[in-house]
């Protein structure tokens, strides 16, 4: 899936999903680190 988006450095990614596992809500978390419009959670987040 090749996409035109922002690209994230693997250590924010590898935050954001341990700040997610630990209970924060990616949408707080969006909020607070403004991520782009299309940021998708990753995969490893996904149930």
């Amino acid at each position: 899936m090749a996409g035109s988006g922002r690209r994230y450095a693997p250590e924010f990614k590898a935050r954001m999903v341990e700040l997610v596992r630990a209970g924060r809500s990616p949408d707080r978390l969006a909020k607070e680190f403004e991520p782009s419009a299309g940021w998708s959670r990753p995969s490893a987040m996904r149930g």
